[in-house]
């Protein structure tokens, strides 16, 4: 990952379409590293936070894109960078998309971009607002490698670079498939949380205990990594499938003792139950990987 210190030196100039919480936050970091900045939003009047600290406000994208060579996009969605650029000159442009979309829709945006004359990186930027400029804050890029190569310094003002892959998709994949991660683990946070509710466990408590359980396990990603890579679901097993369906009777049970549904519990242990019944039982849970897929 790049540190997201700037470099000595002229700052490049770049174009920043999309001032909302996140586009604000980012085109702060940048103004603050002292890169000129032009600006342009759908709605003029939420451009005033940036223009006020010195960027330039552009009456239009096709304008905005003219002005500079590097040009990032920070939008609603894939639709809004289409209608946002439509018209715009985007010859000779290096087009930075952080706006949030699929893995298509990355790479049919680098397939449209270069047809329109310009180098095209898609990203994923995994923080919120509050986060840009901090340590912590990082973005995925794929696509165009010179591109990224050439603006990394600039790219990496308000957030860490990690560049993915030459494929255009991968920044998307990379970040919703690391957000399901996350909301995977919301699920078991609530989950905990709404068992602990009405009794007399304090949620402070109960946190100082299960951040560090969660830590722990999270290693276990690592070891389905190797087994996936390996294809040996088996070898050095220490919980087996079959142990660990053996257990969720007690888990279910528990959930009904403390009226908590078991709605975000249920469709991950009946997977579980599948895969037991396909004769799995000596494996862990990596096989369940597998038995997700619909292709």
């Amino acid at each position: 990952m790049t540190d997201n210190s700037p470099s000595s030196g002229p700052r490049t100039p770049l174009t920043l379409l999309g001032t909302g919480a996140m586009g604000t936050a980012l085109g702060r970091a940048w103004l603050a590293a002292g890169h000129p900045l032009t600006v342009w939003n759908r709605t003029p009047e939420r451009m005033a936070g940036l223009t006020a600290e010195g960027a330039v406000a552009a009456p239009s994208a096709a304008r905005a894109v003219a002005a500079n060579r590097l040009v990032v996009a920070c939008l609603l969605d894939d639709a809004s960078v289409g209608a946002a650029l439509d018209g715009a000159d985007l010859a000779g442009r290096d087009l930075v998309n952080l706006t949030t979309g699929t893995p298509a829709e990355g790479r049919a945006r680098a397939t449209w971009a270069e047809e329109r004359g310009a180098r095209f990186l898609d990203g994923g930027i995994m923080a919120v607002p509050p986060m840009i400029g901090a340590p912590g804050a990082f973005v995925l890029y794929s696509g165009h490698r010179d591109l990224f190569d050439e603006h990394r310094d600039t790219l990496a003002v308000p957030a860490g670079t990690e560049y993915v892959g030459i494929d255009p998709g991968h920044a998307a994949l990379h970040d919703v498939a690391l957000l399901s991660g996350m909301y995977g683990m919301f699920a078991g946070i609530t989950h905990a949380f709404a068992l602990l509710r009405g009794t007399d466990v304090a949620p402070g408590d109960f946190a100082a205990l299960l951040v560090p359980w969660l830590n722990a396990m999270a290693g276990s990603a690592h070891q389905a990594a190797e087994r996936l890579e390996s294809g040996d679901y088996t070898t050095g097993v220490v919980s087996t499938l079959q142990m660990q369906v053996a257990g969720t009777d007690t888990l279910l049970r528990t959930a009904r003792e403390q009226g908590v549904r078991p709605d975000l519990l249920n469709p991950f242990l009946e997977l579980m139950r599948r895969r037991l019944a396909d004769g799995h039982g000596t494996e862990d849970t990596t096989g369940l990987v597998d038995l997700l897929r619909t292709r």
